[in-house]
Order: structure tokens, then C-alpha cells, then sequence
């Protein structure tokens, strides 16, 4: 009888399980009509308290410093509207054969795109990094994607448009608004939620599953995949794997480079990487013709549940690092 090697043992990631889940349900069972409307407005709420408890939980102390890190600011912003587009454009010349011409025009539109908030910061926090330094870095992402996104689809694809200054109230309303009301409660209600850490953390993982059974509901209802052929589809499913990793790569190495600590780093990985599905379906009716704006948004659907999967499997990774001085909870 052959011994077995002690310590070989497979262990499920069953968050990652849960989140491939959610994707089929929605598949199988989208949410429609009325139910999607109260479907939306749940996900809504459990994003805004992930972020007033996300305002409780942490420092005055810690605030500030996230707020001040322009070092990690510049480098997010740098992959978000630099690296991001020069990826998608060099994908976007490939043959026909590797890039199917008419998605070609929606991997550039991608690359254009600002940062996701709500999953950035949910993932940083169950990686422990710093969440402070996202808070602010996913959230300046988005204020300046207002500005910077159509110009940047203006210039790489010769489309013209303006955003609707309510993409600006949704991000200060849903995140901001209650980010400071949990900072300014903080004295009050921090010590209970300070002492549940485990409750924040189921918070931030529940959170991020609606976003995920929503958003894909909504891609179902719309007739996504009818638009592609199963070949087009595996060749936009290897396209969107090979720019996450490119891009995974580039925001590490840049961490690194600029010698930011491990907490540092999970924040320019998770915010840099990473484009918003929630701002870039309205910048596409904006900024692209009807027609060309459904087609564009196949590819930011796709990459969007690439990016949640893949980003789940490193948050685990990051989170069972060891312990040292300094680190997060």
C-alpha cells in the first residue's frame, strides 16, 4: 500500500464556486420586469452599507492617508486610462481570424472604461489590503472617467458624446454619501462593527454576488449571447482572459516597482484591473450609435464576469497570506 504525501489535499474555493453559480443561475433564471427593478434597488442598498460600514470601521487616521497616497492614485489611474487602452487597441489589431472584427470596436470601448468600485473595494477588503487607499482610487476612477472616458473614445474610435451628470450623482449618492455618514458616526457605531469583522466580511462577499446574478441577468434579458456564435464567443473569452492577465501583471509589477507594501499592492491590483460594467453601459448608449453600442457592450459583459471570477480565486490567495506587523484585520 502506497503511503499518501502528507499535506496534499484539494480544497474547494467555495466563493469563487458561488460566484460561478451565480452567473449560471441568471443564465438559467434572469431576473426580469418588476423583480429586477427590486432586484437592482436590494443590490443598491447592500452596496451603499457595505460602504457606511466600510466609513465606521476604519481611522480618521486611515482615511487620510488612503486619500493622500498619490503615488498609488497615479499608478491605478495610469492602467486604468493608459495601459488598459494600449492593450485593447494592440488586441484590436490582431487578424481577423483572432479578433472578430465587430467586437474589435468593444475591446477598445473596455480599455476606455473607468475601474469598478463597489467590487474593487469589496475584494481589497476580503484580501486585506487597504481599503482606504480604494475607497479613494476606485472612486477618483470614476469621477474622472467621466471626463476622460469619452475622450478617449472619441480620439481611439472617432465617436462623439457627453455624460449625463447623473453617472456623478450615483457614484456620490450610492458610495460616497455613505462612506462619510459611516466616517461621521464612526465614535458611535465603530467599536460594534469593529468587533464583527466576520459580519463585514460577509457584507462584502454578499454584496458582490447580487452585483454579480444582476448584472448578468440583465446581459441574459438583452439576448447577449444570441449575438455571438460559439466561436466568437470562445475567441472574446480567450481575447478577455489574455488582457486580464496582461493587465494583472502590469499592476503588480508596477506595485512592486514603486515599492508599495503588500496592502498597497492588493489596492493598485483590484482597482487597476478591473473596468466598470455599471458606468460603461450608459457611456455606451452615450458615446456610440444604437447599434454599435450593443455590440460594444459583448465584450465588457464578458470581461466583467472574467474579471469578478479570477479576482474572487486572488482575494482567497491574498487573504491566506500570513499574518505580519501592520497588516490589515
Amino acid at each position: 500500500m502506497i503511503p499518501r504525501k502528507p499535506g496534499f489535499r484539494f480544497k474547494p474555493d467555495w466563493y469563487l464556486i458561488l460566484i460561478i453559480l451565480m452567473g449560471i443561475a441568471a443564465t438559467v433564471a434572469p431576473v426580469r420586469g418588476q423583480a429586477a427593478v427590486t432586484a437592482d434597488g436590494v443590490t443598491a442598498a447592500a452596496i451603499a452599507l457595505v460602504f457606511f460600514l466600510h466609513g465606521a470601521r476604519l481611522s480618521r487616521e486611515a482615511v487620510i492617508r488612503g486619500l493622500t497616497h498619490w503615488r498609488l492614485h497615479l499608478v491605478v489611474l495610469a492602467a486604468t486610462f493608459a495601459a488598459f487602452p494600449l492593450l485593447t487597441l494592440c488586441l484590436a489589431a490582431l487578424p481577423p481570424w483572432i479578433t472578430p472584427p465587430e467586437l474589435a470596436v468593444g475591446l477598445v470601448f473596455l480599455g476606455c472604461l473607468p475601474s469598478t468600485i463597489q467590487s474593487s473595494i469589496g475584494f481589497t477588503a476580503i484580501a486585506r489590503g487597504n481599503v482606504a487607499a480604494a475607497v479613494a482610487a476606485a472612486s477618483a476612477s470614476n469621477l474622472l472617467g467621466i471626463a476622460l472616458t469619452p475622450v478617449l473614445v472619441s480620439l481611439l474610435l472617432k465617436a462623439q458624446g457627453a455624460m449625463d451628470a447623473s453617472s456623478v450623482q450615483a457614484i456620490v449618492l450610492q458610495l460616497l454619501v455613505p462612506f462619510v455618514a459611516g466616517q461621521a458616526l464612526r465614535r458611535w457605531v465603530g467599536p460594534w462593527i469593529s468587533a464583527r469583522a466576520k459580519v463585514l466580511g460577509w457584507v462584502d462577499r454578499g454584496a458582490i454576488l447580487l452585483v454579480v446574478y444582476t448584472a448578468f441577468s440583465d446581459a441574459v434579458v438583452e439576448g447577449v449571447w444570441s449575438r455571438l456564435g460559439a466561436l466568437d464567443l470562445v475567441r472574446l473569452l480567450i481575447l478577455c482572459t489574455v488582457l486580464l492577465a496582461a493587465i494583472l501583471l502590469v499592476t503588480v509589477a508596477a506595485a512592486r516597482l514603486f515599492g508599495f507594501d503588500k496592502a498597497d499592492e492588493i489596492a493598485v491590483v483590484f482597482c487597476g484591473s478591473k473596468k466598470s460594467l455599471a458606468s460603461g453601459a450608459p457611456m455606451a448608449a452615450a458615446l456610440l450609435p444604437g447599434a454599435a453600442a450593443g455590440v460594444a457592450m459583448i465584450p465588457l459583459l464578458v470581461f466583467h464576469q472574467i474579471q469578478l471570477m479570477a479576482c474572487a480565486a486572488i482575494a482567497q490567495r491574498y487573504a491566506a497570506r500570513p499574518d505580519k506587523p501592520g497588516d490589515p484585520g
